[in-house]
């Protein structure tokens, strides 16, 4: 029984953000879509240059969490943008993706595992913020067939038999 409901993911997310980072450390920027390149990641982003396929080419966050990471460190508010991610989505459980295969827009994602928080989080965030992130840094993932993603895409669990044959 168990194993049937980890094999359904019946609710339909929404990009709410994407951002890139041109150099290692530099501010996130946000933008409205992105061209994504398998084994790469976003293009104009820092880390599709240097971490060339991988487990770790896209990083995205729970819009959801971010209410909860703000209250942890007693803020009025977090912007993605000093997350460190490069997506936000909303209305559908990340974690459910974790292992999963799914699309955003016209590209297939596979979840690679859970996105840890780094040390940078107490810089962006102040004293806390590291931990205030564990357990809601989101999920890593690679590109399985590329394209353009835009705010506003949908977010979609694929089962097997909606995968593309290869």
């Amino acid at each position: 029984m168990l194993h049937n409901l980890l094999d359904d993911v019946p609710q339909i997310g929404r990009l709410e953000w994407i951002g890139l980072s041109t150099e290692r450390r530099s501010i996130i920027q946000p933008v409205s879509e992105v061209e994504v390149r398998v084994d790469h990641g976003l293009s104009g982003d820092h880390h599709s240059e240097h971490k060339v396929g991988g487990k770790r080419q896209v990083t995205m966050i729970q819009k959801e969490h971010l209410p909860v990471v703000a209250q942890l460190i007693e803020r009025e508010e977090v912007t993605p943008d000093l997350l460190r991610r490069n997506l936000m989505i909303s209305g559908i459980n990340l974690k459910s993706l974790k292992k999963s295969r799914f699309r955003i827009g016209e590209v297939i994602f596979e979840g690679t595992g859970n996105c840890a928080p780094c040390s940078l989080m107490e810089r962006n965030l102040g004293k806390g913020g590291y931990q205030a992130m564990r357990g809601h840094g989101g999920i890593t993932t690679k590109v399985l067939s590329g394209g353009t993603i835009h705010v506003g895409d949908e977010v979609v669990f694929l089962q097997d038999h909606d995968l593309p044959d290869t």
